[in-house]
């Protein structure tokens, strides 16, 4: 009886993406483990070893990327909003009586966040931006009308809303200055509605959930979604916490102090 041909050996499973991990003992980074049949499944991964042990399986070690210290910018902002109308301006925002208080330091900083929108007339809005004997709001969110942020230039108007705890102000348009202040300062979003009446499709208290991948607010407790302007160059400034921030991540200015 003649000899059988042997079957052919199974292809060893190509799997791109193995989450299981493997530490070389001569090296000092922690790299990913993939098994495959050949290494041209691998070339789009750079500075791939291969290796066979002795039962001739391939072992394809590639490097794992170490993660960026710097936290990555947020994407989305989620939380109840506080609705608001047109032309609140900064006094609104934030008193004059308070601006001696100085937000390079911390306790002042914070106590700056304790009286945003304090200005606010009580008999328009009944709903209390900070509750009483606290410090921070529970609206991250802020939705208003036309002209936000009018009034006198006062840098303290966004830094009191950042010290509170907002993250993002969407309105159909604000002050120029106001607008050019939460940039320098890094302390909020100012994003702008591509439709008008917004503010009046929502109430304070709606859970909302701004996408800036996608330019858009979401109000989840009225069902409503609403078009968002990108925020364009001056996201990365936000994102860097303002101008300064900025300059010295991106080598304009000396980063030494």
């Amino acid at each position: 009886m003649g000899a059988q041909a042997s079957a052919p050996a199974a292809p060893v499973p190509s799997i791109r993406c193995s989450s299981q991990r493997f530490h070389c003992p001569t090296r000092t980074r922690t790299h990913f483990l993939h098994f495959a049949s050949n290494l041209s499944d691998f070339t789009r991964f750079t500075k791939t070893s291969l290796f066979v042990n002795q039962s001739g399986t391939k072992y394809f070690i590639i490097p794992h990327a170490t993660p960026s210290s710097s936290p990555s910018p947020p994407t989305t902002f989620h939380g109840q909003c506080y609705v608001l109308g047109d032309n609140i301006d900064t006094d609104q925002i934030i008193p004059a009586e308070h601006l001696t208080l100085v937000p390079s330091k911390p306790d002042e900083y914070k106590k700056l966040g304790s009286f945003a929108f304090s200005g606010l007339p009580s008999s328009v809005y009944s709903i209390p931006f900070i509750e009483p004997g606290t410090d921070s709001t529970q609206y991250p969110i802020i939705i208003a009308g036309a002209n936000f942020g009018c009034g006198s230039s006062r840098e303290h108007a966004p830094v009191a809303l950042g010290a509170a705890g907002v993250k993002a102000v969407a309105a159909v348009s604000y002050a120029r200055i106001f607008f050019r202040n939460s940039v320098a300062t890094g302390e909020v979003y100012p994003l702008e509605l591509e439709q008008e009446g917004v503010n009046k499709q929502c109430t304070t208290g709606d859970i909302v959930t701004i996408d800036l991948e996608r330019n858009v607010l979401i109000n989840h407790t009225k069902g409503k979604e609403f078009v968002l302007k990108p925020i364009g160059d001056a996201g990365p400034v936000i994102d860097a916490g303002g101008i300064f921030a900025y300059a010295r991540k991106t080598g304009m200015i000396s980063s030494v102090v």
